[in-house]
């Protein structure tokens, strides 16, 4: 079953990077752009980052997870775009989940002789798992409830939300997972 968390998540990441390549490198983009492709380039990381500890939670013992969470609270924090705040939090609300999950692969079966996604004892704090849970349980009705809304249109406009929808759907599973 990991195998396909991971290929969905790298799926949707490679989506999103996929899009930050189309897009250009244009320095005089508007702000709603520029927001657009930092949103763009953390869900592409995000993504690849999420397939990473799906597919290989026991190999690393969740310290380069972490590493990336930060990068990607950093990142999420320190967005220059002018619109999207609330997806910023988003991100930032993702960046510490995965820093949690990191840590509680480190701590609770992730290192040698253990399988993080297969331990016998619940990794991390039930009640931050269990808010956790809720959030991205409801975050991906939310986005994939707003996949639906758009209807027979084009088909592009959707894909994102798609793949906003499919990763909250990742990290609900990972999270239970744990």
């Amino acid at each position: 079953m990991n195998w396909l968390l991971a290929a969905l998540a790298a799926g949707s990441g490679g989506y999103c990077g996929w899009r930050v390549r189309r897009g250009g490198l244009d320095p005089a983009c508007s702000g709603h752009h520029r927001a657009r492709r930092e949103s763009d380039v953390l869900e592409a990381a995000m993504g690849l980052g999420m397939a990473g500890m799906a597919l290989l939670p026991g190999v690393f013992w969740g310290w380069p997870y972490a590493l990336l969470a930060a990068v990607l609270l950093v990142g999420a924090l320190a967005g220059r775009g002018a619109g999207l705040r609330a997806h910023r939090l988003h991100h930032g609300i993702g960046a510490l989940a995965m820093a949690y999950m990191a840590l509680a692969m480190a701590g609770g079966g992730g290192g040698p002789g253990g399988h993080a996604g297969h331990h016998a004892q619940p990794g991390g704090l039930p009640v931050l798992t269990g808010a956790l849970l809720v959030y991205f349980g409801a975050y991906a009705l939310w986005e994939g409830s707003r996949v639906l809304a758009v209807g027979g249109g084009a088909v592009a406009a959707p894909l994102p939300r798609a793949c906003r929808a499919a990763m909250g759907i990742g990290m609900f599973a990972m999270l239970l997972s744990m």
